[in-house]
């Protein structure tokens, strides 16, 4: 890692089971593969926080997604940590820091965010919105827990005879990113690049694997990437093919992957990305009655939010962020 930090990951996650891997080492070194500079800060065991440094043509800013970990009630340590945050944003020249914790939306929580100064960003950064399901239940309680529907096409898949395997070699990479180019045309979405996925690969190793649902006749119909850290598995991003609109191919995948997930040991599964309440033209709109059917909790954190260095360029950030928003429909 850049500042040469031997951080114990699983540590750190036992002391903030809220983390997942977006805080993780491996997602930093995924973010220096990709050319990006990343600064790594463990406070002493108080407080953590994995930071990116993004140059970006409307103005360069620091990264914390889903972070900083620490305990957010102390309001010495948080003031304490938010000013090394601030050091860091300047020795970096960055025109702002654009954050994600990993806090529940509630009024106290944006209290906390904005008596430091920090202001809601145009744009988001990690899901806010998300289904997390518990994966220290049975087989038969996830089961029960889901709604009629979704049990229904979860039966139906066995008796289709799809089949799902997993597979995290390069050749699969590949495949998916061909498959979900295709999906973006079709549902509007921008998907990563090939270079995105090929880094995550490599970064992660043996804990990212991407799901493939089959017909019986070995016709693909639905893939499903997914990254493991600490205690949580996170459905991170899907595609699918024009057989998934018939065949419940992501119904049989998610399926497989939770069962997988439990007997691994992993306490719970983030689904990733569910839209607001009320937002039927969010991007997210689309996948929300799909995973919302698999029971769990609907979870709301607090949304991105901004911490301003520079006044002045920040406008411009603002005004290019908030126009790319509407025309993407977040």
């Amino acid at each position: 890692m850049s500042n040469n930090l031997d951080v114990d990951w699983d540590k750190i996650v036992k002391k903030y089971p809220e983390a997942n891997f977006l805080q993780s080492p491996k997602y930093g070194l995924m973010n220096e593969l990709l050319g990006c500079k990343v600064v790594q800060k463990d406070f002493d065991g108080k407080a953590y926080v994995l930071m990116i440094v993004r140059n970006a043509k409307r103005g360069r800013y620091l990264e914390i997604p889903c972070g900083p970990l620490m305990d957010w009630s102390k309001d010495k340590l948080v003031d304490e940590i938010f000013e090394k945050i601030i050091e860091t944003a300047r020795t970096e020249k960055c025109v702002f820091v654009r954050m994600r914790p990993q806090l529940l939306m509630s009024d106290k929580n944006m209290a906390i965010l904005k008596k430091r100064g920090l202001e809601k960003s145009p744009m988001h950064l990690a899901a806010e919105h998300t289904v997390m399901i518990s994966l220290t239940k049975s087989e038969e309680e996830l089961l029960a827990d889901m709604r009629r529907q979704t049990r229904y096409e979860v039966r139906r898949a066995d008796k289709l005879g799809l089949k799902v395997q997993k597979d995290n070699s390069e050749a699969i990479f590949k495949e998916f990113h061909k498959i979900q180019a295709e999906t973006a045309k079709r549902q509007n979405f921008v998907p990563p690049s090939l270079e995105v996925l090929l880094a995550e690969k490599k970064a992660f190793g043996d804990d990212i694997a991407i799901y493939k649902a089959l017909t019986s006749e070995d016709q693909p119909v639905a893939y499903g990437l997914i990254i493991k850290s600490g205690t949580e598995a996170d459905y991170y991003e899907a595609a699918s093919t024009e057989l998934n609109r018939k065949l419940p191919g992501a119904y049989a995948l998610l399926w497989q992957a939770m069962k997988d997930l439990k007997n691994e040991g992993y306490e719970r599964f983030n689904l990733w990305g569910i839209a607001p309440a009320g937002q039927p033209n969010h991007r997210y709109a689309g996948v929300t009655t799909f995973k919302t059917g698999f029971g769990g909790e609907v979870l709301e954190f607090v949304p991105a939010h901004d911490l301003v260095i520079s006044k002045i360029r920040y406008l411009k950030n603002l005004t290019v962020e908030t126009m790319r928003k509407k025309r993407r429909h977040l």
